[in-house]
């Protein structure tokens, strides 16, 4: 029962009563048989409000047991939390902290009071600072939990590479309404043996895999190496003119990221479906066993630069196409029946930007190749090469 409404009915109910009980009174001229019906019906409101008192005081019986549980498992919850092995912090949607355990206040050498209501940003290197802002910026528009690699630095301490594990929480119309953060240092995970023991294609399997369509512009931080696992992504820069130059193709297994280059201007582009995973640069540095397995990757990426550098020094434009022709057959040609086929489906503007040439030229060029039967082009579009020496 409605507890003001239950009192509004008693107040009423004594307002009766006294009426009654002045009627009864005060005017003795009242009719004798008026007496029984007022104490009949004075008899009814007693039996509705000894209904309504029972009932009130089982629900807060109710009410009382209730409380008590939940309270509980409240702390029962609350328990587990502070006492995790882990550091966990629970923070708003945009990153400011609500909760934090106390193995949070070791690992950031702060009293848990300090970190509610300080922003995990606070916690990061100043200069990376806008990795954290974009990774939370995004967490909205993931459901699955993302897996983070950063710099942490305790308060008047030392920074520390840590391994972020963020989960959100949504209501129900689906809006982010908190972060949950798992916070691990890096070399706890090498002493369980995660990247010594590990192959690297473990290690990626592990990650959070970014999806990107034919055509998208690859968001790249100059504090990540970017693992391809599937499909073709363009390298490229502008000259000072504001033509477009090819500077590399990456496929699956070989990386990629702004923090290999020196150029200011340098983008990614998908040329098919392509499906990445990102590895911080301070991982990298801190693993031995990941720096081995990357090496041989980064000189890849070097050789396939040196040799489109060198295509783009050839006096004549037919000789350029032909050079980077017999390039791409071997950087991402694979057989099929009558000749090698380019798992990329490069544009004329494509070749042409990394020939150094107009696109004009080029698609006159490649139609003369086209008659003579040194090119075709399957169902997909895709370029077939045939043998193409003797054709310059």
């Amino acid at each position: 029962m409605n507890l003001e409404l239950f009192f509004q009915r008693t107040e009423v109910l004594h307002k009766r009563l006294a009426d009654l009980y002045q009627t009864a009174t005060v005017l003795p001229w009242v009719p004798t048989e008026m007496l029984p019906q007022a104490f009949k019906e004075l008899h009814q409101s007693s039996k509705t409000l000894q209904l309504a008192v029972e009932e009130l005081y089982q629900q807060n019986e109710e009410l009382i047991r209730t409380q008590n549980f939940l309270e509980t498992e409240r702390q029962r919850y609350q328990e587990l939390f502070d006492l995790a092995p882990d550091a966990y912090l629970v923070t708003n949607a945009s990153g400011t902290i609500h909760e934090a355990n106390q193995m949070a206040a070791k690992v950031f050498n702060v009293s848990k009071q300090f970190l509610v209501g300080k922003p995990i940003t606070n916690f990061v290197p100043i200069e990376e600072r806008q990795q954290i802002r974009t990774e939370i910026n995004r967490l909205s528009e993931s459901d699955i939990n993302t897996e983070l690699l950063v710099r942490l630095q305790q308060r008047h301490g030392d920074t520390f590479n840590a391994g972020l594990t963020v989960a959100t929480v949504r209501n129900q119309q689906g809006q982010v309404i908190s972060l949950r953060w798992l916070v691990r240092n890096i070399a706890e995970r090498q002493q369980l043996g995660s990247p010594e023991t590990k192959s690297v294609s473990s290690i990626i399997r592990d990650r959070r895999i970014y999806k990107y369509s034919k055509g998208d512009n690859i968001s790249l931080n100059p504090l990540q190496i970017f693992h391809v696992c599937r499909g073709w992504v363009k390298l490229s820069t502008f000259c000072e003119t504001g033509e477009e130059v090819l500077i590399g193709l990456v496929g699956a297994g070989t990386i990629f990221g702004s923090s290999m280059t020196s150029l200011k201007i340098y983008q990614a582009i998908a040329l098919s479906d392509v499906e990445i995973v990102s590895i911080h640069v301070s991982e990298i540095a801190a693993s031995p066993h990941l720096s081995h397995n990357f090496l041989p990757k980064i000189n890849q990426r070097l050789q396939q630069t040196e040799s489109l550098l060198a295509i783009s020094g050839k006096r004549q434009v037919q000789e350029r196409l032909h050079y980077l022709l017999e390039f791409l057959k071997q950087e991402i040609g694979e057989p099929v029946p009558g000749g090698t086929r380019l798992g990329a489906r490069l544009t004329h503007e494509d070749i042409a930007s990394a020939c150094c040439a107009n696109r004009v030229t080029i698609t006159r060029f490649l139609s003369k190749l086209k008659q003579q039967g040194l090119i075709s082009f399957d169902a997909q579009k895709h370029m077939i090469l045939k043998d193409l020496n003797g054709s310059t």
